[in-house]
């Protein structure tokens, strides 16, 4: 079984977890991806239930033709005090938080907000889900947060190193896992795939 962990497109403010829609570049980003997952066959499409995960699975959706189902506890990580704050804020105000969490020894919860074991605990229901169906390719908008927390998870890492995996997670990036039942055992085959983006540079997050 292979199990595609997508970050949804770029959204339309750079403020922390708002939800809102998504940016023009991020339709355009959903449709790139789009029309590559198009010879992944494709069956079954999942998204959170923020808007600019649904968006861009409905991009996608336009392109694969799938049953789009929506789960609530597949959306991002919430930072707690953070949100709606402007990066520049939070580098001021959160400074010692994010001194702390980057010393990658323990899994501390975003202030008011969550941990990386919380977001793990409610978005493996939805990886049991899916793992306990007869599908084989499945697709998964979702946030770098969960992306993140659930390869932890699965791979058997501390959760506090989660933020090892990428400096930052491309929009639309396509992160794979094998599932093999014979074993119950995951592996993880690509990890922040954007080449549907590079000819595009406008398009990747250094350009934002």
């Amino acid at each position: 079984m292979n199990i595609y962990l997508i970050r949804h497109g770029r959204q339309n403010s750079s403020l922390c977890n708002v939800n809102v829609e998504l940016a023009k570049e991020g339709f355009r980003q959903a449709e790139l991806l789009g029309k590559r997952l198009e010879s992944f066959k494709i069956d079954e499409l999942y998204s959170s239930d923020l808007i600019r995960a649904v968006q861009t699975a409905e991009v996608v959706n336009q392109f694969i033709h799938q049953e789009h189902i929506i789960r609530e506890n597949i959306r991002e990580i919430s930072f707690g005090d953070m949100e709606g704050k402007s990066q520049e804020y939070i580098s001021e105000h959160y400074k010692e938080f994010k001194i702390e969490q980057m010393s990658l020894t323990n899994d501390i919860p975003y202030p008011g907000g969550e941990c990386g074991q919380d977001v793990y605990n409610r978005a493996i229901v939805t990886i049991d889900e899916i793992i306990h169906s007869d599908k084989q390719n499945i697709a998964v908008v979702t946030h770098g947060g969960v992306i993140r927390a659930l390869l932890a998870g699965l791979l058997g890492m501390e959760m506090g190193k989660r933020f090892l995996f990428g400096i930052s997670l491309e929009n639309t990036s396509i992160t794979q896992l094998i599932y093999e039942k014979d074993d119950n055992r995951f592996y993880l085959q690509r990890f922040n795939d954007y080449s549907h983006l590079e000819t595009q540079p406008e398009l990747l997050r250094r350009n934002w």
